[in-house]
């Protein structure tokens, strides 16, 4: 039987940003070895070219240097030899995200699709990883979290661990440092919080409160499966938010205020959005990686891998993390309504929905979603967010016509597929659907393929709630229930946060019709300075009384005429309301009592 590949990581310059990666290869292929270093990394879909973050790489063999050359950006080809070959090269790693790799003197964190070159046609007996402490002395404290399976390790975590096959070795991301640990239970496995950063919380609130969000999720699936632990691996910043699934961990970064308060009994808002992220990634755990698409189970990750079904993974998921907090009475109905009302407004207020259909947005989401500019929200549509309302309106048309849920659909595609790890073709659950609902039909083509509008109105009044379309409150109110006074006039303006510097302009708007563009600077509105004001110089303005904006473009100053429009409907409000017995049953089967 042959050796396993090896690969050893060694933080060895937190100063610097720099992993030193060595691969080792004991039977290379005698045709030359090739190399390939992925291009993507799976739940995230965006080309990012991994590679360009390598340096420094030498290959030999029995100590003497190898020749290689490069195929292409991420691909090289060695030398052919007749013994094991070593590959050494340094990895730059300062991307503060979940996607790419880090290391600092605070912390280091790595997804294996940035440091592991596959090795092509090399004979192996599965997959090794030595993780190595780094070097300086000064930090002995430095642990390490990981789920890849242990084989030999010491009490901190580091030695080698095993992996099966390849995509095993990168769907395990790593954290390094003097994290915290939380732990919890949940149907008998191990769960835990890995926190770095600075952070003053209530941990065991927060475990607790997301171990009720996984028992109802792990319920809907039966219990199944059984893992030997999972991990929410969380970079706690300043500002942030995000998160990228994993097997049987996830990566998350949030911001500090996002964790719950010692002493706080309330949910603030910042605290149940990090909750829904926790949801919507523990999901993941089904949906995606498991119930996962072919196109992406048979990429190579070399290239794009397209499909029209993201808003199955995404937009499903998107609407089961918030129902999750009603499921584990962590909101009441009320306030999973005002979620929602949020979400609706949001695709509301994008115009691009009347362009650009669901499935397409799936399509598209490596140019359009992944590389948003200025412009992108008169142009497309999130698969997300609009994916979640497409979901609510499946769901609600199941409890309606027939004697199933949206969650009968999810067992059906863990039961046929996920269960034995079988790639869902595409459109699977939408057979799926169609076969839990026959007539009715479920008007898919209209809800996934047109831009024709979502009947929330009309679905949601048969469960009892009340959902209309009201004048927005100003730039605070992203939907739901608002106390304030209705705007006096819109300008379609989109402004960075803190800034006067406008991130984009909504198609047909007056700040369109008057000139106005992304990138601008807006220095004055009739004569007053705009500098920290801008927000409630905008809104003293009234409709139909044009208005002279002083604006620069680049460095060129610039003049135009701003004349505001009436506001309009735009903003959704979803509100329990009293209801005939049939409806409310509804309503308690949906939502609980």
């Amino acid at each position: 039987m042959s050796a396993p590949v090896r690969y050893t990581v060694t933080p060895i310059s937190p100063e610097a940003h720099l992993f030193e990666v060595q691969c080792l290869i004991p039977e290379p292929d005698p045709q030359g070895q090739i190399l390939r270093l992925p291009a993507w990394i799976r739940g995230s879909y965006l080309v990012r070219d991994f590679a360009k973050h390598v340096e420094d790489l030498q290959v030999h063999s029995e100590g003497d240097a190898v020749a290689w050359e490069r195929l292409d950006k991420a691909s090289l080809r060695c030398a052919p030899v007749n013994a094991a070959l070593q590959i050494r090269f340094r990895v730059y790693a300062y991307d503060n995200s979940v996607r790419k790799a880090y290391l600092d003197e605070r912390r280091g964190f790595f997804n294996g699709t940035s440091l592991f070159y596959r090795a092509e046609q090399a004979d192996a007996s599965g997959y090794e990883l030595e993780i190595k402490p780094p070097p300086s002395n000064t930090r002995r404290h430095w642990h390490v979290a990981c789920t890849l399976a242990p084989q030999q390790i010491d009490r901190l975590g580091y030695g080698i661990y095993r992996a099966a096959d390849y995509d095993e070795l990168i769907d395990h991301p790593v954290e390094i440092g003097a994290f915290q640990r939380a732990e919890f239970e949940v149907d008998g496995i191990p769960h835990a919080f890995i926190l770095s950063g600075r952070f003053d919380a209530d941990l065991r609130r927060l475990c607790d409160d997301v171990r009720r969000i996984c028992e109802q999720e792990r319920k809907l699936f039966g219990g199944e499966p059984q893992q030997s632990q999972y991990l929410f691996l969380t970079n706690v910043v300043g500002n942030g938010y995000g998160g990228l699934e994993h097997k049987d961990s996830c990566a998350l970064i949030c911001s500090r205020d996002d964790l719950p308060k010692a002493g706080a009994s309330e949910i603030s808002k910042s605290y149940r959005n990090f909750l829904g992220l926790c949801s919507h990634e523990y999901f993941h755990l089904w949906n995606v990686k498991r119930i996962r698409p072919q196109a992406f189970a048979e990429s190579n990750l070399r290239a794009e891998a397209y499909t029209r079904d993201l808003w199955h993974y995404e937009g499903v998921t998107s609407y089961y993390d918030d129902l999750f907090l009603r499921r584990a009475d962590l909101i009441d109905a009320q306030t999973y309504l005002d979620i929602v009302a949020a979400n609706a407004t949001r695709v509301q207020n994008t115009p691009g929905r009347a362009l650009h259909s669901l499935a397409d947005s799936s399509f598209e989401a490596w140019t359009k979603f992944y590389q948003p500019d200025e412009h992108s929200p008169n142009a497309t549509v999130s698969y997300y967010v609009k994916g979640a309302l497409a979901a609510l309106c499946i769901d609600l048309h199941l409890r309606l016509h027939s004697e199933h849920t949206l969650d009968d659909a999810m067992r059906l595609l863990w039961q046929r597929y996920g269960r034995d790890d079988q790639p869902v073709p595409e459109a699977g659950l939408e057979a799926i659907l169609n076969e839990l609902c026959p007539e009715p039909a479920l008007p898919l083509d209209a809800w996934l393929r047109s831009t024709e509008e979502l009947p929330l109105t009309e679905l949601l009044a048969q469960f009892g709630v009340e959902a209309k379309l009201r004048i927005s409150h100003g730039a605070g109110d992203s939907g739901g229930r608002h106390d304030g006074k209705p705007v006096a006039s819109v300008t379609g303006l989109r402004l960075r946060p803190d800034s006067e510097t406008v991130a984009g302009v909504s198609s047909g708007s007056a700040a369109q019709n008057a000139g106005i563009s992304g990138g601008d600077q807006i220095i004055a509105i009739n004569g007053l300075r705009a500098q920290g004001r801008l927000s409630s110089l905008l809104t003293e303005l009234q409709a139909g009384q044009a208005v002279e904006v002083h604006l620069f473009r680049g460095d060129e100053l610039r003049v135009c005429a701003l004349t505001p429009a009436a506001p309009q409907p735009d903003t959704w409000q979803l509100n329990l309301v009293d209801a005939d017995a049939t409806a409310l049953a509804r309503r308690r089967a949906w939502l609980g009592a």
